[in-house]
């Protein structure tokens, strides 16, 4: 590897060249394709989560490995740099100290832990005689995404407030559907019991034993000290409702008998002490077919309208599904459709950097 100092550049090759984010903590990541001016030619060529290629697919966003897949030879000519970018939703870049970037066999530590910033320009591609170079810029940056976005010349609409809603009726029965990629609800900080509920079709494909689907719930959680751990019905780990850390999986259902299917509760009283908790489904037992299975996860919060996230794609080599993100923001409490596909929870747990070790287990 070529290990660049702030400022320095370096010569890249190839047809396609890798630019990854590599960061210890959660943070928003994008990229600019800029003309001479510094300037966008239009909305499009800004690349984030929301948008992860442009219109002609030179470059491309992994979002789960915050990675871009760079191809020079299918820039417009009028792009002149590319440059990759950080933002923080709470607190300073100070948080993402130890961070790197790396294009193809170039690398650049930027030294964060002093700063005062909620973005940063980490570094950039740049076309110089021909050749496509990457320079370590480490420029901080005061405002989050919507600033940044905005001083390279993309249009940011102002959030328009909402109308008040009306009163709620005495029985509430309407849901959230969350059925966007990255699509998040906000909610007030709970009070009470938290029940995540994952159901399915019975099985009829003949697929897993007594012709049914062992599908599971599961998450990964992070609190607000640090630890992180995993609940699931593999290996045993139920968790505590009443004790750290505040989840448990109420049952396994090994073969989708019950109608109920499985429950994890999350005591609500405890917010304060969760930070995030990843909600998972596992196909434990039998082929995976994530379109037959029909799955469906529902977080039922008190108080608040039921948010419902779908398994409607899938990925029939992958067993496990990250359903969705649930974080403590604010104390408040925000739950964000994730919907991606994993070989298991080694792999999940490598594409969210949750940092845990991993041994084989099975159920009793």
């Amino acid at each position: 590897m070529i290990e660049l100092s702030q400022g320095g550049n370096a010569a890249v090759a190839g047809d396609v060249v890798r630019v990854a984010l590599i960061l210890p903590a959660e943070a928003d990541v994008s990229a600019y394709l800029l003309r001479s001016d510094g300037r966008v030619r239009g909305d499009a060529d800004m690349l984030f989560y929301n948008q992860p290629a442009d219109p002609a697919g030179a470059v491309r966003l992994d979002v789960a490995t915050r990675t871009f897949a760079v191809t020079p030879s299918r820039l417009d000519p009028a792009i002149e740099r590319i440059v990759f970018c950080v933002t923080v939703d709470r607190g300073t870049v100070a948080a993402l100290d130890g961070a790197s970037i790396t294009a193809g066999e170039v690398v650049y530590h930027p030294r964060l832990g002093g700063a005062t910033e909620a973005a940063m320009m980490l570094g950039e591609l740049y076309r110089r005689a021909g050749q496509w170079k990457f320079r370590a810029v480490g420029q901080g940056f005061d405002g989050g995404l919507a600033p940044l976005a905005r001083s390279f010349g993309i249009e940011v609409a102002e959030p328009v407030a909402a109308p008040p809603p009306p009163p709620p009726p005495p029985v509430r029965l309407s849901k959230v559907t969350l059925d966007k990629p990255r699509q998040t609800v906000s909610l007030a900080k709970p009070t009470g019991e938290i029940v995540i509920n994952l159901n399915w079709s019975r099985g009829k494909g003949g697929w897993g034993r007594s012709g049914a689907v062992d599908l599971d719930l599961g998450c990964l959680f992070e609190l607000d000290d640090g630890w992180k751990g995993v609940i699931q019905a593999l290996g045993g780990t139920f968790g505590d409702f009443d004790a750290e850390p505040w989840i448990a999986l109420s049952a396994d259902d090994r073969s989708g008998d019950s109608t109920s299917g499985e429950t994890m509760r999350v005591n609500g009283r405890r917010w304060d002490r969760i930070r995030r908790i990843l909600v998972f489904a596992l196909i434990y037992e039998g082929v995976p077919n994530w379109q037959a299975t029909d799955g469906v996860v529902t977080v039922k919060v008190p108080g608040e309208q039921d948010i419902e996230v779908r398994m409607t794609e899938g990925r029939n080599d992958r067993r496990l599904c990250a359903v969705a993100m649930l974080e403590n923001v604010g104390d408040r409490f925000q739950a964000m459709r994730l919907v991606d596909y994993h070989q298991g929870q080694r792999k999940l747990d490598e594409a969210y950097r949750w940092g845990l070790r991993w041994t084989a287990g099975s159920k009793d």
